[in-house]
């Protein structure tokens, strides 16, 4: 996904999350209803046959390049061979691994934190994108959007590591959804789960390489996907070392280190692997340097795009998304070989079966 933040507070950005946030008060009002999703089959097994792998999956192109391609860099004295140390397989997060619509779940969890933290700020009740946001006023979002940044950043930045960590767990636990009215983390996409798992028991090591901020998705994706946090890439907002009640803690400060986004991807995945990837997948123009990157390299790799064409089980958007937008990136895959993966032709469902009490 697109950068959810901005850097250096740049203009077209900090306009970017505005857009995002004047969204979320549309979206929040009142999305499209959509239709639940149908039932999903378990993940795949470790080193399964190509017969059973994916089951999620429709047997076409997608699916047959995916199982191709693993099966050419795992046979030893090929000349497709990858030695295990070299399978390295990044994702994308928003739009990739779980849904995004009908905006990255991280920016509706920073909008709460504003909603949670006003009580102890009265100041914010003179604040003019306060007043936009509380009254979902879109046009005054977007004529204020310098201001909500400032305020996003205010109420998401104050307090400890450990602290943020918690908040963000508990918004986990009680959010839901405002049309699929699920939990967030039970919006991962069944197949892309089945990948993982046919990756790894393949010999890949799995990345997650998001615009989204890593310490967010540390909380979870651990849980949700088996990817540990030391294997998450991601935007990185500013830290400073402190005492508070005689312990030593790391503080959030406003604003950001690291944009992990479009062309800072490829720097981000050097800083954290020091190797080039060889499988890429993403979903947006934002993960477009990414696969470049993955692609390019001397040997085997595959750069997969998923395409979300499909409004009756989950959403659908392409090149007309604002900042989650796939155009760019869609009009390079044929001639750079990279695989569009489409949500309705090359999925038979897209989300996990519901979990017990979760609904």
């Amino acid at each position: 996904m697109s950068s959810i933040l901005h850097r250096g507070r740049s203009l077209a950005t900090v306009r970017r999350l505005a857009g995002l946030a004047a969204f979320a008060c549309v979206a929040l009002a009142g999305c499209a209803g959509q239709e639940p999703p149908p039932p999903a089959v378990s993940a795949a097994p470790a080193a399964v046959p190509d017969a059973a792998a994916l089951p999620s999956w429709q047997d076409g192109a997608a699916r047959a390049a995916i199982l191709k391609f693993v099966a050419s860099v795992t046979r030893p004295g090929t000349s497709t061979y990858v030695p295990p140390e070299a399978r390295i397989a990044v994702f994308d997060n928003d739009g990739t691994l779980w849904s995004e619509q009908p905006m990255p779940f991280q920016v509706l969890f920073m909008i709460d934190q504003v909603k949670n933290a006003a009580p102890h700020h009265p100041e914010w009740r003179r604040n003019p994108a306060f007043k936009a946001l509380m009254a979902q006023d879109n046009a005054a979002l977007a004529r204020h959007s310098k201001e909500l940044v400032q305020l996003l950043e205010a109420a998401n930045s104050g307090m400890t590591t450990d602290q943020y960590d918690q908040s963000i767990r508990d918004w986990l636990a009680n959010a839901k959804h405002p049309t699929l009215n699920r939990p967030y983390t039970d919006l991962v996409y069944q197949p892309q789960l089945e990948l993982l798992s046919l990756l790894r028991a393949n010999g890949f090591a799995i990345w997650i390489v998001s615009g989204g901020t890593a310490q967010f998705m540390r909380v979870w994706a651990s849980k949700a996907y088996g990817i540990a946090p030391d294997h998450i890439i991601g935007t990185e907002e500013k830290l400073a070392y402190d005492t508070r009640g005689g312990k030593q803690v790391l503080i959030r400060k406003p604003g950001l280190d690291f944009v992990d986004d479009g062309a800072g991807k490829p720097v981000g995945i050097y800083r954290a692997i020091g190797r080039r990837p060889i499988l890429a997948f993403g979903n947006s123009d934002g993960d477009r340097e990414m696969l470049e990157y993955a692609t390019s390299g001397p040997g085997p790799s595959l750069g997969l795009l998923l395409h979300h064409d499909n409004g009756a089980r989950e959403f659908a958007y392409d090149r007309n998304a604002g900042s989650v937008r796939l155009d760019k990136a869609w009009d390079d895959a044929p001639a750079r070989g990279w695989v569009v993966v489409s949500m309705k032709d090359d999925w038979k469902t897209v989300f996990p079966a519901p979990r017990p009490g979760s609904q």
